[in-house]
């Protein structure tokens, strides 16, 4: 599957922007899903995550602040992304995880990432 995120950008302080993953097939009406992020010279992290049934985690980080959901029908994840900080710069990327063989061995695919700064 084929990922494509979009909708970051430039914001103050404060700010919102919402974040869009679009898939080039239906992967997200039942596959486990995520948002992550990468800062400048840090490791990739989770920011958030969503199971097959739906059930959604979120990093201490953001919890309240950030929100994850879905779309079947669009083939489309967002995170709607409010009260932004500038230690929420980064390149953002999405991800899901497909069952590839009848052992249950999956395969994550990621986005190409869409950078997110804030401004203080």
């Amino acid at each position: 599957v084929q990922l494509v995120e979009s909708g970051g950008g430039l914001v103050q302080a404060g700010g919102s922007l919402r974040l869009s993953c679009a898939a080039s097939k239906s992967v997200f009406s039942s596959n486990p899903m995520g948002w992550y992020r990468q800062a400048p010279g840090k490791e990739r992290e989770s920011v958030a995550t969503m199971t097959g049934g739906g059930s959604i985690n979120y990093a201490d980080s953001v919890r309240g602040r950030f929100t994850m959901s879905r779309d079947g029908a669009k083939n489309t994840m967002y995170l709607q992304m409010n009260n932004l900080k500038p230690e929420d710069t980064a390149v953002y990327y999405c991800a899901v995880d497909e069952v590839v063989n009848v052992e249950g061995a999956t395969m994550r695919s990621w986005g190409q990432g869409t950078q997110v700064t804030v401004s203080s």
